[in-house]
């Protein structure tokens, strides 16, 4: 009898813990179901009109309106941000449409080295550091642009060089893009300077610096080799 009951309880015991193994495995399947449930929700809930858009894609026709683009002219007069150029003066080198000989603001020694600089970045593969026009790539084959120093450039207007530097000219392509407007006036400073380097005379020195001019122009005069030419 003792054995028999035995036998029963550990019976028992053994179907009792199978039943809570099963258990455990279905609460672990209902919370996989349950979890797999909330992402498909979510998935649902994400809607794909950011990703598939009523649009036209660029220079993509249409009939909607009669010219048969899609894409539409800006609105007559519309300006863009920090495009509002009403010095006709400063962004154009022209005053009533006519190009001037006048620069739009005091032109300063900061000024000068400024244009230095960016004429030696921009201008100097054609133009060379003179302004005679034998830069490097017309060393190499390019078409040579005319020199500064001559008599129709050095009469030339400020605005002018403004004009050439933000239009092109002939072979030269527009810089606008590359050289601001200030920039751009600041070059054609540069420009005269330089003119003014190759073209001038000993009445164009202070009086304080002739006496120096003079006396350095004669020692090199002494130091010459004699039979050559000056």
């Amino acid at each position: 009898m003792e054995c028999t009951r035995l036998r029963t309880e550990l019976s028992q015991g053994t179907v009792s813990r199978s039943g809570q193994a099963l258990s455990g495995r279905a609460f672990a399947r209902g919370l996989r179901l349950a979890g797999l449930g909330a992402v498909a929700l979510l998935l649902l809930g994400c809607r794909l009109d950011m990703h598939i858009q009523p649009k036209y894609l660029p220079y993509e026709p249409t009939d909607f309106f009669a010219d048969g683009r899609s894409e539409r002219q800006p609105v007559p007069g519309t300006v863009a941000r920090g495009q509002l150029r009403v010095d006709e003066l400063f962004y154009t080198g022209k005053e009533n449409g006519v190009v001037v000989d006048k620069f739009p603001f005091p032109i300063t020694r900061a000024d000068l080295d400024r244009g230095r600089e960016r004429y030696n970045v921009y201008c100097t593969p054609c133009h060379d550091y003179t302004g005679s026009g034998r830069g490097m790539i017309v060393q190499r084959g390019f078409p040579q642009p005319p020199s500064y120093h001559i008599p129709r450039l050095r009469e030339a207007s400020a605005g002018h060089f403004f004009e050439v530097i933000t239009n092109g000219f002939g072979a030269m392509y527009s810089y606008a893009a590359r050289i601001e407007p200030a920039d751009r006036w600041r070059i054609a400073a540069y420009i005269r300077v330089l003119q003014l380097s190759q073209n001038a005379t000993v009445q164009d020195v202070p009086e304080s610096d002739r006496q120096k001019l003079t006396e350095q122009s004669a020692q090199q005069t002494q130091e010459q080799p004699i039979g050559q030419s000056q």
